[in-house]
């Protein structure tokens, strides 16, 4: 990989502490680097490469601080993004500190700056920015960087399996068999559909538990509520648990039942409980716990609609980081409509007995 140009620029966020409280803030900073640009070439690399099914290692070197965590933020850029000329195309790799924006923010922000790159005067949503009117919570924060770890994770297999529109219609057709005046919604259906099988394909016993993760969107759960363009990250982690036996003897409708349940009340009230033990979970995180199922997007995001003026891209993929076993990223697909790319991150033996599950793929499963 050749850098060309690498390049800060503008009067930019820092991130700090605020005197004794230890409460943490952004503030304009003109001695910080708050966002970074690099320009880069790979001719040896072909856009046909980042299509296929495993790319992960090629897309590696397209997206700029893979490894940096974001406690990193005190010293390093909030935003980086770095343009990579290929060999019949162009790759552009961004990497958010998480710290300031969610995904709902982050694809506003992209699509809002793609808007400007094709000429808009004024983009179509505004970012809510006022933080005097919305929710706040001040939690006092002492954290460290995180510790090295002595033992190296087990290797991951990181693959892409592209649902086309009539799949995730017999998918979400398969969760909602039984009559129900509330149908489970295209998300319940297919994060049902992929917990069962990510736990098939784990051979774990019947008594062993399984734990399903959503960061659901809390603008709209708080209260007062915030506004859905508001700019930040109000997202927080739900969770469920099962046993593995119950979870696979029973039908896409017990899952997804427990799914709708968990999300439907994280309310107010819940999301208040979690913020005052906000500091142990941030400290005690280690990769969510063992035999989870960990779903960090949604389809509803257009990301494949994200136009800078050169056309829609060929493919959206997530980075490396964040990336361990039973992580799950759902995208739209290239082929719009309800298309969904399923891009799932599993120990070796468990990614080899999804690929051979016929349930899972369900015959037109991996077609484009």
């Amino acid at each position: 990989m050749d850098y060309n140009k690498r390049c800060s620029f503008g009067r930019v966020l820092s991130v700090g502490w605020e005197n004794e409280d230890g409460v943490l803030r952004l503030e304009y900073d003109d001695d910080m680097d708050g966002v970074e640009v690099a320009v880069a070439t790979a001719e040896q690399i072909e856009i046909g490469d980042l299509v296929v099914e495993e790319s992960a290692s090629k897309l590696k070197d397209l997206v700029p601080y893979n490894g940096v965590v974001n406690v990193e933020g005190l010293n390093r850029p909030l935003l980086a993004v770095q343009f990579t000329k290929l060999k019949d195309g162009l790759a552009m790799g961004c990497a958010f500190n998480h710290t300031i924006p969610d995904e709902t923010s982050m694809w506003h922000f992209m699509t809002s700056w793609a808007q400007i790159c094709s000429g808009a005067q004024t983009i179509s949503v505004p970012p809510f920015l006022d933080r005097t009117k919305v929710h706040n919570t001040r939690i006092k924060l002492n954290l460290p960087l995180p510790p090295e770890t002595s033992s190296p994770a087990p290797p991951l297999r990181v693959k892409v399996f592209k649902f086309s529109e009539s799949a995730i219609d017999l998918i979400k057709a398969t969760a909602n068999l039984n009559p129900n005046p509330k149908p489970f919604t295209t998300f319940q259906s297919l994060s049902t559909h992929v917990w069962q099988a990510v736990t098939r394909a784990r051979n774990l016993e019947p008594g062993d538990t399984t734990v399903f993760y959503v960061f659901a969107n809390c603008r709209h759960r708080v209260d007062p509520p915030m506004p859905m363009n508001y700019f930040g990250n109000v997202i927080q982690p739900v969770v469920t648990r099962t046993s593995v036996g119950l979870l696979l003897k029973n039908t896409a409708e017990f899952g997804a039942g427990m799914i709708r349940k968990v999300i439907e009340m994280h309310d107010a009230k819940a999301i208040e409980a979690w913020n005052i033990e906000w500091e142990s979970k941030v400290l005690g995180w280690k990769d969510a716990e063992e035999n989870c199922v960990v779903v960090g997007s949604s389809p509803q995001f257009k990301v494949c609609d994200v136009d800078f003026g050169w056309g829609k891209p060929e493919v959206v993929r997530s980075g490396s980081n964040n990336r361990f076993d039973g992580t799950v990223y759902m995208h739209q697909g290239k082929g719009g409509g309800k298309s969904v790319d399923l891009d799932i991150s599993l120990e070796a033996n468990a990614m080899e007995n999804l690929e051979k599950d016929e349930v899972f793929l369900m015959g037109m499963g991996r077609m484009a």
